[in-house]
């Protein structure tokens, strides 16, 4: 068997006569020796050469390979699958400018390329894999993000997300700055682009025998287009790719590859949130793949190379004598969260009811310590100190279609830990085994887990039962139940339920109503989604600010934009509304530079400078974002300070959410949040935390103890309701001011051209529609349901006294 096909283009060659099948993926078994791990088998069981016989070409466009200039290079990469036309079209410097990068760029090309009534599987919906200036440098933690956008199944909202691994660097080292794939293969054809930087070719090519889960079709071609039967060689190419599940559901996600020599596998990181994998396969991508000749620490051109290595110095020595002793990534990844959590009472437990449980111990990260291979770095970029990305090695499968196999699952991370929480289970075994078919069905875990933990809440009030289910018993705790439903979901299960859960809550929430079946409010309350899209896993109920964050969060409730709990609830940083207005500009603003940057947050504030907590504005982690001025400074040319990152990222945030009112939503109504967010749904929710709760109808309502003892639990609830929700509105309407949006939440164009947007005339003419036609409506006007507004413009100060 051979490896690798040539350097003229592996796993290109004519269509040649049907080959068959390959068979099934042996997995290689892994011996743990002494705290490392040995390989023992490292057979494959197919057939590269039958593999790449059934490849056939459908388009090809060479280029000419030019060199990275200054973190950029210069051009991106369109391909229509429907017409099977590969294009190149310049990056100009009116697009650095106001979009930097990242998901910018991919904003951008969204906005030339759909419509306002386009959603997921219309053709000309476009899927675009970015790269970003800071991408593919080694000398500091975690820049090797891929930022990705499409029109989301899930919300019909333009959607982002982010994942590691190796194919954002490798798509600018090959020579794009973005990958733009619009149009849908032929009915029945699975495709693969590939994107060849050792000779400057892209090809579209047939690619029918391979295998659709993702752990097996990114080996599969890992080995197929790697340029040498060598380890190295399999380094240089990472594979895209989603999974069966990904076929049948609006929670697919993306798999990224990075080759782990080590291991002697090709590991994996997620684009979950959002549905990107199910856009891929909608399109008929069965992957798309990047690869390189190689690259060094000065591929990405730095203008100053000294600058760059003299940050990264400071913070790796920073990760080697604090890590131990804050977070302890480089021993147990993200999986340290869960024990943080369970302390504060933030852990979702049963549907976001509970923010703690008796058992949840069983998944505090001494209990994957064990399980992770330790010794071994884990960074999925080059130079990440940080290491994060842990794997459990040898795990053996004990379900379906891949049940006796041994194979290498990534993580658990805090949100599979936290996921498997919000359903119940509490059996480290059964948390590896749902996170290794999550990811090689393409599934994302974290929609998974909150749809999972509703449609189990509802199992037990009745709403649903095994009947309804198409047989599967689905209450709490039934991790069998859960594996039945995901098996089920990528076999393409043809039952009403099966169908109806797999494109998640909102749907549900749609299809029991319509049903008839149980209390609409209730259903409606406990359905943990906001724009269609699934909560991530905290519990925010004692979080206004947290709530915000969800809520207000321009692709839906997931906290990459906006995590504010602790410095609400737990530090009391942010005490008054416009303390929480500020936090919600900023922090928002700030997380999403990292999108337009290609950077993993992590760095940023999972280990912070002994000092920091002296410093003026501690949460920030001002030596931080000054590391990063230096990054951008160094690389770019750009003379830069931390407040022009804030302006870069503050056009790309308000960018984002006027494409969510272009297309016909970004409103105040679709920021409301479920109740289950803001507090108790259930009499047994507020009995479980009765003394905080009167406390709160006493303290913060002003009323009696006397009156609170004499209420009734439904009366005490009506009130904390009414409070709770009006508190909303006002922090909306902090928010919404502080940005410089309406009061229905629009950006003006006023604001926009104060954000460089001047010339975008077709932007600035919909958002000028939009708010004449709110006007019209009357919802240009405050939402909280209180005496004395004042309605902007006004004297800010005037505003402010209000609150």
């Amino acid at each position: 068997m051979t490896g690798g096909g040539s350097g003229s283009g592996s796993g290109t060659g004519a269509a040649g006569p049907e080959a068959s099948v390959p068979a099934t993926y042996r997995p290689r078994t892994l011996k743990v020796q002494g705290g490392g791990f040995e390989t023992g088998d490292d057979r494959h069981d197919w057939d590269l050469e039958a593999l790449r016989a059934g490849h056939k070409v459908l388009a090809e466009h060479r280029y000419d390979k030019s060199e990275v200039v200054r973190g950029y290079s210069g051009r991106t990469l369109h391909i229509d699958l429907s017409t099977n036309e590969i294009t190149e079209r310049p990056v100009s410097e009116d697009m650095k400018q106001k979009f930097t990068g990242g998901k910018g760029f991919g904003l951008k090309l969204m906005w030339d390329s759909i419509k306002p009534d386009t959603r997921w599987d219309s053709e000309e919906n476009v899927l675009v894999l970015n790269s970003a200036p800071l991408n593919g440098i080694t000398q500091y933690s975690g820049t090797g993000k891929c930022l990705s956008t499409t029109v989301s199944p899930s919300t019909d909202l333009v959607c982002d997300s982010n994942a590691g691994g190796y194919f954002a660097p490798y798509l600018k080292f090959a020579g794009f700055d973005a990958l733009e794939v619009q149009g849908k293969a032929e009915p029945g054809t699975d495709v693969a682009v590939f994107i060849d930087g050792n000779e400057g070719v892209v090809r579209i090519e047939s690619c029918p025998l391979e295998e659709t889960d993702a752990h097996l079709v990114s080996e599969q071609l890992t080995h197929l287009y790697a340029a040498a039967d060598t380890d190295a060689a399999r380094q240089k190419v990472s594979v895209v790719s989603a999974g069966k599940g990904a076929d049948h559901s609006y929670w697919g996600c993306l798999n990224i590859s990075f080759y782990d020599q080590r291991r002697k596998v090709a590991r994996l990181k997620q684009h979950g949130r959002g549905g990107l994998g199910a856009v891929f396969r909608n399109k008929g991508l069965k992957a798309i793949v990047a690869r390189i000749p190689g690259f060094t620490g000065t591929s990405n051109d730095p203008s100053d190379i000294d600058r760059l290595n003299a940050i990264g110095t400071k913070y790796h020595k920073e990760m080697r004598d604090l890590d131990r002793h804050q977070c302890n990534m480089r021993a147990v990844g993200t999986g340290n969260i869960v024990e943080v959590m369970d302390a504060y009472d933030l852990l979702p437990t049963e549907n976001y009811r509970f923010g703690s449980f008796p058992k949840a111990s069983n998944l505090h990260s001494p209990n994957f310590y064990k399980r992770f291979t330790q010794v071994v770095p884990d960074g999925c970029w080059y130079g990440c100190t940080m290491a994060c990305s842990k794997a459990v090695d040898g795990f053996e499968v004990k379900t379906g279609p891949y049940a006796g196999q041994k194979v290498t699952v990534d993580g658990p991370e805090y949100e599979n830990s936290a996921g498997c929480a919000n359903m119940s289970i509490w059996d480290p075994e059964w948390v590896i085994e749902w996170n290794f078919y999550c990811d090689t069905y393409g599934l994302d875990t974290i929609s998974v887990a909150t749809g999972v933990a509703f449609y189990m809440e509802m199992y037990e009030y009745g709403i649903l039962n095994r009947e309804r289910c198409d047989g599967i018993e689905l209450c709490f705790g039934n991790a069998e139940g859960l594996m039945e439903l995901l098996h089920r979901i990528a076999a393409g299960d043809t039952g009403e339920f099966v169908q109806v859960a797999a494109k998640g809550v909102r749907r549900m929430k749609d299809w029991l109503i319509e049903k008839g079946w149980g209390d609409p409010q209730l259903i409606e309350d406990c359905g943990m989604e906001c724009k269609g899209l699934e909560f991530s896993e905290y519990v925010c109920k004692e979080s206004l600010a947290q709530q915000g964050g969800y809520g207000m969060a321009s692709k839906g409730p997931q906290h990459d934009e906006a995590w504010l709990i602790f410095m609400d609830m737990v530090n009391n940083q942010i005490p008054t509304f416009k303390d929480k207005a500020e936090a919600l500009h900023y922090f928002p603003i700030w997380r999403t530079w990292f999108g337009i940057a290609g950077l993993c947050k992590l760095p940023w504030n999972d280990i912070v400078p002994a000092d920091n907590a002296t410093t003026e504005e501690p949460a920030k982690i001002p030596e931080h974002v000054a590391n990063y001025a230096e990054l951008m400074t160094g690389v770019t040319g750009n003379a830069t300070v931390p407040s022009d990152l804030i302006d870069q990222s503050e056009r790309v945030y308000n960018w984002q959410r006027a494409m969510n009112v272009y297309m016909g939503k970004g409103r105040r109504a679709n920021d409301h949040i479920p109740f289950r967010a803001m507090g108790p749904v259930t009499e047994m929710e507020y009995l479980s935390r009765a003394e905080r709760y009167d406390g709160q109808l006493v303290e913060d309502l002003g009323l009696a103890e006397a009156d609170v003892e004499k209420m009734s639990t439904p009366e005490k609830m009506k009130r904390l309701h009414d409070h709770r929700r009006d508190r909303y509105q006002k922090l909306a309407d902090a928010v919404y001011y502080r940005r410089g949006w309406t009061q229905n939440g629009v950006p003006t164009p006023q604001k926009m051209r104060q954000l460089g947007f001047g010339d975008e005339t077709r932007m600035l003419e919909m958002l000028q529609k939009a708010i004449d036609e709110d006007e019209k409506a009357g919802l240009n006007d405050w939402g909280g349901d209180y005496s004395g507004k004042l309605k902007p413009p006004c004297d800010e100060r005037r505003y402010w006294e209000k609150w």
